[in-house]
This record gives structure tokens, C-alpha cells and sequence, in this order.
């Protein structure tokens, strides 16, 4: 008699990925992906960081790991930007199966959506869209790395870095990240533009291109456009400020050059990873920035991470729509409902004890200064990649902690904790009575 295990939507994930991690740590573990041996736990890193395109690496991807090890580090980034049940919903649709209500459920939990409806062909629209951004993409970062590499490595430079740039991963094949490109308006307009299609979200995506109009775009689609427009070109403003007379970041830069660094930074904080100047040179206030912007993320239903832009967006607009004094919280001419806000505040309350839980324990664990230690922490959680140079400088228990950290940001706060608790429907209800708040 065969035992039949039912597990939740969030567990299902939860599961899927970390076989796929340790699937990635084996492999990456071979002699064949390494130029030099690695230890276990290094190789486990490398692979949770990929499969939660995040791009925190404790070796360095260009030197340490063979092509062979480069590729597998690429598929493990497009499987998990992409989605594991996503590719697995894709063989269904391709071999014509049915694909049922509990399949369904587990696609909305992966992609993030309010509703079942339509999952399926949110799927194939992904996938079709991620096809082509990545090789138009990968064509024009060949017109710049070909004749610099040759055709071989110029090729492979351009396909492996749209691939990351477009899930937000940050893994690049350079040991300074794109350092060497700051000034160039080819690398930097094509990996700003695959950071912000990937971040924006699928479904923003396909909504547009099937729309075009404003106003038929869902209110959805109008914040995630508005409020990226605005904390991105915020967030260059900001940079520029503060890093303008910084030696170690922009200030030995060009006025042009300068511009392009504000308005790569601004843009990769959001949860890429990639860097154009040396991180660890980061101004206090610059790096208390960088932290609000990765602890924000980007979009729902997308390659990104940290607690999503629409959540902050509403977090202030119910914040506002109190101090005002009113009770019914507008946006776009729709009201928000209440059931929306509870959910924000969760995810941010959530998100915000799972990254202090992180940086208390770190610090007792490792012997490292307190800002890198939370930057890194903060990083991990919002699956950006970015870090002030103590990634591999972190002992076992500390590289273990930052991967349970990258699962969390990946996988989302509130669908681990959908998983440990039990859900329960409340038949009853108490006497109202105030308490004293503020």
C-alpha cells in the first residue's frame, strides 16, 4: 500500500528548490566545473545563489569555475528566475496533459498571482517573452564583447550575462562585476533594460503588450510603472549626491561616467546584483540606500526579490490615507481593500524580524563589522547579490544562514509562514474593545 503525501502549494516549492540547490551543489562540485577544487559548502552556496538568482558568491564565478561549471550555474539562474513549476507547467502544455486545479494553484503560489484564472497562458508568455528579450539582448551585448573577446568567448560573455542580467541574478563572469564597463552606453543601456524587464514583472509585461493603451492598463500595471520610474530615478539622484566627491566609487569618474554609474547603481539595487564601482567603497549613507532600495525590491510575478514594490507602494498609501483621517484607501481612482492591506502589513512586519533575525545571529557568528554584516544579510533576503567584499570571508554556520536567507527572499516571507502555520477560518467573533496604540 503506497503512502500518498499531500503537501501545500508553499511546501511543494519549498521542497522542489532545495532538491534542485543540492542537484546544483553536486554538479558544481564535479572536477569537470572546476578549475580548482571547492569545498562542499562553497559549491551548496554558488548553487542556492543561482537557483534564487541572487549572485552572492564566495569564489569567483569567471576564474574559479570551468565553462562546463558556468553553464550549470546559468541554467540553475533561468530555472529559478523563471520558475521550476513553470518549466514543468511548459512540458504539460507541450505534451498536451491536463493540467488540474491543484497544478494551477501551485503555478499561482510560484508566479505570485491573486487568481488562478489565466496562470496558464501567463506561463506561455514567459516563456515566449524571456526567449526573445534574452537574444535581442545578447546581440547587442555581442556587438560590444565579440570584437573584444573574440567570437567564442564573446558570445558565450553576452548570452550568460543576458541571462542573468534578465532574471536579476548578478552573477557575471569579471571579479570586479561590470566595472570595467562603466562608461559604456551599449553594456549599460542593454543591463539596465533586461534589471528592469525582468523586475517589472511577467505579468506587467504581457499586460502592455497586449494593451497599450494607459488606460486600459490594470491598476496593477499603472503602480508598478509609476513607482518604478520614480524610486529609480530617486534612487540615481541620491547616488549622485552622496557618492559625487567619493574617491573609491564615482569620484575619480567623468561627468559622464558618473551619470551612467548613478543610473546603473539606482537601477541594479532594485534586486540585480551587478555593480559598475567597487561596493565595499560605499559612503555610510549611500549604503544605508542601497539597503532600503534591496529590502523593497521590485515586482510581483517577477524574477525580483524583497517584499515587492505594490507592497511598499500601499504600505505608504494606507499610511497617508490615515494621517489624512480617512477610512477607504484610494489609488488610481480604485479603493484598495482591507484584506490587501493586512496582507502588506504582514509581508513587511514578516520580512522585517526574518532580515533582523538574520543580522542578530550573523553578528554573533561572525567577527565582522556591523554594517557589511546587515548589508549582506539585507542583500541576501531581497536575492540581490550585491556585498561590501565579506561574502567569502564568512565562516559555516554564517554562509549557511545567508542561504537559508536567499531561500526566504526567493520563495517570499509569507509562503514560509503559510507553510509552518495551519489556516484556520474563524466562525466566531469577539466583543470590540480599543487598546492604546502610538
Amino acid at each position: 500500500m503506497m503512502l500518498k503525501i499531500r503537501m501545500s502549494p508553499s511546501l511543494l516549492l519549498s521542497v522542489v528548490y532545495g532538491t534542485f540547490i543540492i542537484l546544483g551543489a553536486i554538479l558544481l562540485k564535479l572536477p569537470i566545473s572546476n578549475n580548482e577544487p571547492i569545498r562542499w559548502i562553497d559549491s551548496l552556496f554558488t548553487s542556492a545563489s543561482a537557483m534564487t538568482v541572487t549572485g552572492l558568491g564566495v569564489v569567483d564565478t569567471g576564474t574559479h569555475f570551468t565553462r562546463f561549471g558556468q553553464i550549470v550555474i546559468m541554467v540553475l539562474i533561468q530555472v529559478g528566475g523563471l520558475g521550476i513549476m513553470s518549466f514543468a507547467m511548459l512540458l504539460f502544455v507541450m505534451l498536451r496533459k491536463k493540467i488540474g486545479l491543484k497544478q494551477r494553484l501551485i503555478m499561482k503560489q510560484a508566479l505570485n498571482q491573486v487568481h488562478v484564472g489565466g496562470v496558464i497562458r501567463l506561463v506561455k508568455y514567459l516563456f515566449l517573452f524571456s526567449i526573445l528579450i534574452e537574444v535581442v539582448a545578447m546581440v547587442l551585448l555581442a556587438i560590444e564583447w565579440i570584437p573584444k573577446y573574440g567570437v567564442s568567448d564573446g558570445l558565450f560573455y553576452s548570452f550568460f550575462h543576458s541571462v542573468s542580467a534578465f532574471n536579476n541574478a548578478g552573477f557575471a563572469l569579471w571579479s570586479d562585476g561590470l566595472s570595467q564597463f562603466v562608461g559604456s552606453p551599449v553594456i549599460n543601456l542593454t543591463i539596465m533594460s533586461l534589471i528592469i524587464l525582468g523586475g517589472i514583472g511577467f505579468t506587467v509585461i504581457v499586460e502592455v503588450w497586449q494593451k497599450r493603451k494607459w488606460r486600459a492598463f490594470s491598476l496593477h500595471t499603472k503602480v508598478m510603472i509609476q513607482a518604478t520610474i520614480f524610486i529609480n530615478v530617486i534612487a540615481a539622484i541620491l547616488f549622485f549626491g552622496f557618492e559625487q566627491m567619493n574617491p573609491k566609487t564615482i569620484g575619480m569618474l567623468s561627468g559622464i561616467d558618473q551619470t551612467w554609474a548613478s543610473l546603473f547603481q539606482a537601477v541594479t539595487t532594485r534586486t540585480a546584483g551587478f555593480n559598475s564601482i567597487d561596493i565595499s567603497g560605499l559612503e555610510n549613507s549611500t549604503a544605508f540606500l542601497f539597503m532600503i532600495l534591496m529590502f523593497i525590491g521590485g515586482g510581483s510575478g517577477s524574477t525580483a526579490g524583497g517584499i515587492k514594490l505594490t507592497t511598499f507602494v500601499v504600505m505608504l498609501v494606507a499610511m497617508l490615507t490615515y494621517i489624512r483621517g480617512r477610512k477607504n484607501i484610494h489609488l488610481h481612482q480604485r479603493t484598495i481593500h482591507q484584506e490587501n492591506v493586512l496582507r502588506v502589513l504582514a509581508i513587511t512586519m514578516i520580512s522585517t524580524f526574518t532580515v533582523a533575525a538574520g543580522i542578530l545571529v550573523l553578528n554573533v557568528t561572525e567577527p565582522l563589522p556591523f554594517l557589511p554584516v546587515m548589508f549582506e544579510v539585507v542583500s541576501a533576503f531581497g536575492t540581490v547579490g550585491l556585498s561590501m567584499g565579506i561574502t567569502a570571508k564568512l565562516s559555516i554556520i554564517g554562509k549557511l544562514i545567508i542561504i537559508v536567507m536567499m531561500i526566504i527572499g526567493k520563495l517570499g516571507p509569507l509562503s514560509l509562514v503559510y507553510m509552518l502555520a495551519r489556516q484556520e477560518d474563524c466562525k466566531y467573533r469577539y466583543p470590540n474593545e480599543d487598546i492604546l496604540t502610538g
